[in-house]
């Protein structure tokens, strides 16, 4: 059976014009429902509900008014088109007013009513499209998303609630992997800005030329390459949320640039001469020990405690241990429909493990897990060698036994699981792995060669 276009509701007290209309529509392959006047129409208002109602404006026992307030009362979403024979622009204007989407004079054209019904159930279907994907990105990006019972999480929970509707900067802290841009998202999502964008950029991914222009644009002909006028990402999120991920990693000279945007609401693109004025709530985030660096010189101190009006700490998942077996239900579930179960073996495991790469690294284990295992439970054997390994580690730094060990051989093992466990968790990046274990870059690459890892 062929699916309809939409469902209408005919209110109309004339019998052939209200044939006429319904076998106009039908042929369009829309569900048709009539009332031959206002009174019936009302009745067939509280039995279904509509994606477009049009009524004639002058009828017995109740009139075209009535019915589309009644429409508004109980079905906003609804689309009201009213008909008459006897219309004023008074009439039109009051009726627009109360919320009908068109007004149309007798006698139409067919062809018109044709367009204008089509349109309006474009737009309604558009309507309830964007309504879906705003409530999906909402559930994705509030609260519900960060996951955790523990102490500081629940600190964590009260807070962010309370800075997101405050205009103030936010600074967020914590390690690699900890969940800062999800911190981030739902402040904004929180926030009285979330209609607007939210524009998020990784300070540590662009050289210092290029993370100018992404941040503030750049007028054809600023640089080689440049070959149009670029908006950058703060006039993108005017009115919205801009999230500077990595914010230790900004070049100082660009430093400057941002304390301007932030005191002043001004920039100037690359190579432009004017201002440009933006309305941007800045949410940053750094895994640095950002006082540290500006007591070195390296983050401007005027610009750190602009961003760190409000500082939000996110625990290391080493410190809230007891959240991991409900992080690894919430990602067992996010895998398939059918999630697997894990032993208490196996969570143990997880439990004792020391999690350097945080929650990222949790959820890239257990989805790695549970999409290569064919079985319904997670058993110990299941489970990575980084994981399982670090028990073995455990053993050796317990204590010594009677049969002694070889001691060079053991520190070995344990540096290079921690070297490609680091690889793994930067995704191959060696200038990321190095500062998960914080090493030079000089450093690690010789440890790297030393155990022949490529």
């Amino acid at each position: 059976m062929k699916k309809h276009n939409g469902k209408i509701l005919v209110v109309e007290d004339e019998k052939s014009m209200r044939e006429v209309l319904k076998i106009l529509l039908d042929g369009e392959n829309y569900e048709v429902m009539t009332a031959s006047d206002g009174l019936e129409g009302l009745s067939s208002l509280d039995k279904d509900i509509f994606d477009l109602v049009i009524t004639d404006m002058k009828m017995p026992k109740a009139d075209g008014f009535q019915v589309l307030k009644k429409v508004k009362e109980i079905s906003p979403d609804t689309i009201v088109i009213m008909i008459t024979a006897f219309g004023t622009r008074e009439t039109a204007i009051e009726a627009m007013k109360l919320g009908a989407y068109n007004y149309i004079n007798k006698p139409f054209n067919i062809d018109e009513i044709r367009l204008i019904v089509k349109r309006a159930i474009e737009k309604k279907k558009l309507s309830e499209e964007l309504s879906v994907l705003k409530e999906k990105v909402e559930t994705i990006y509030t609260l519900e998303n960060i996951v955790g019972q523990s102490p500081k999480m629940q600190e964590m929970f009260k807070l962010i609630p309370r800075i997101a509707q405050s205009k103030s900067n936010v600074l967020i802290i914590g390690e690699s992997g900890s969940g800062k841009e999800l911190v981030a998202t739902a402040l904004h999502n929180l926030s009285h800005r979330k209609e607007k964008n939210f524009i998020t950029i990784n300070c540590a991914a662009f050289s210092e030329g290029i993370l100018e222009s992404e941040l503030f644009g750049h007028m054809k002909g600023a640089f080689t390459g440049a070959m149009y006028n670029k908006q950058g990402l703060f006039e993108i999120a005017d009115g919205g949320s801009v999230f500077l991920d990595e914010i230790g990693e900004m070049p100082i000279s660009l430093q400057a640039k941002l304390l301007r945007v932030i005191e002043n609401g001004t920039f100037r693109r690359v190579g432009g001469t004017n201002d440009i004025k933006v309305d941007v709530r800045v949410i940053s985030a750094t895994n640095k020990d950002i006082k540290e660096e500006v007591s070195s010189g390296r983050f401007r101190e005027d610009l750190f405690y602009r961003l760190n009006v409000v500082p939000v700490n996110i625990p290391p998942l080493r410190e809230r241990k007891e959240d991991i077996p409900l992080l690894v239900d919430h990602f067992l579930k996010k895998t398939s429909d059918n999630p697997k179960r894990i032993t208490p073996k196996a969570m143990k495991l997880l439990m004792d493990y020391s999690w350097k790469g945080n929650v990222r690294e949790l959820e890239n284990i257990i989805e790695r897990t549970a999409l290569l295992t064919d079985k319904e439970e997670i058993v110990p054997a299941e489970l990575p060698t980084e994981i399982t390994g670090y028990q073995d580690d455990m053993k050796y730094i317990s204590g010594l036994t009677e049969e002694g060990i070889n001691i060079d051989k053991v520190i070995g093992d344990i540096e290079k699981r921690y070297l490609l466990q680091a690889l793994e968790i930067a995704g191959g990046v060696k200038t990321e792995a190095a500062k998960l274990l914080n090493l030079s870059f000089r450093s690690f690459r010789h440890r790297l060669h030393k155990y022949n890892i490529s």
